[in-house]
């Protein structure tokens, strides 16, 4: 089950939120240096690491499922979010060089069908990139944080998850060594953790940031089904960006599917 956008927009405006975003973003920018000239999507709540792609990439959008809810994204420019199915995404087939999920697979409740709109979704030669809590470290036992919900994965998992989805493991990396906790002393300390995590074995990191590639050379899952893009839930709309303050405000600029029958349906 996926957690409320609300309250994962409220996770990355604190503290700890912030810290975890650096982190992962500068783990996912090393993997994927340079997407000049590419299409980014990204699916879950991957809108604070989306923001490095903007300018750079040649069309940047978040989807968000249906069950979480939507915000509006990006706030500068014009809007690149969007609500939808996680097993039907409203984007043409092989029309995407990278796609991001974030808080995604450790709470989807379908996800085959989730990854086989990714492998349909992919170019050949595409890159899939997720970011799961790790079952060994510390983060996926605090439920206080969005990385403490759902299922963790080990990498093992991870890995058989994706080669049963037609995809190859290309790159691993780990990070969030420092405690889930906000406090003042940890988050002065966190690049000690993190340095101090790396030395000792990556077992008890926070999450497991995997890539992979697409497969050509097989048939993809359930070739047979040839499905249409869905039509998107809720306007290409968000919230402020996540290093905004939350205001008094904030909840009217969120979007359920309770709330589409008054926004204009488009077609992406």
């Amino acid at each position: 089950m996926y957690p409320d956008v609300l309250e994962l927009w409220k996770f990355y405006d604190r503290p700890l939120g912030r810290v975890a975003r650096t982190l992962i973003r500068a783990q996912i920018r090393g993997i994927w240096p340079n997407v000049r000239g590419m299409n980014v999507a990204g699916f879950g709540y991957a809108t604070p690491y989306l923001e490095a792609f903007l300018g750079e990439a040649t069309r940047t959008i978040a989807l968000m499922p249906a069950e979480q809810g939507v915000v509006v994204w990006p706030e500068a420019s014009g809007v690149m979010s969007a609500l939808t199915v996680e097993t039907r995404f409203p984007l043409a087939a092989e029309s995407f060089d990278r796609i991001l999920l974030v808080h995604s697979v450790e709470n989807s409740e379908a996800l085959r069908g989730l990854l086989r709109q990714v492998w349909q979704v992919l170019a050949p030669g595409g890159r899939v990139l997720i970011v799961a809590p790790n079952r060994h470290g510390f983060w996926a036992r605090r439920d206080k944080t969005p990385f403490g919900t759902g299922r963790p994965f080990t990498r093992r998992q991870l890995g058989e998850l994706l080669r049963g989805a037609l995809f190859t493991p290309t790159l691993w990396r780990t990070t969030l060594f420092v405690p889930p906790f906000g406090l003042r002393a940890l988050m002065r300390s966190v690049g000690l953790w993190e340095k101090l995590g790396g030395l000792g074995g990556q077992r008890f990191a926070g999450v497991i940031l995997v890539e992979a590639a697409k497969q050509v050379y097989a048939l993809p899952p359930a070739a047979a089904e040839k499905v249409s893009p869905a039509r998107l839930l809720a306007p290409i709309r968000v919230l402020p960006s996540a290093n905004v303050k939350a205001n008094s405000n904030v909840s009217a600029k969120v979007s359920h599917p309770g709330s589409v029958s008054h926004a204009k349906r488009e077609e992406d």
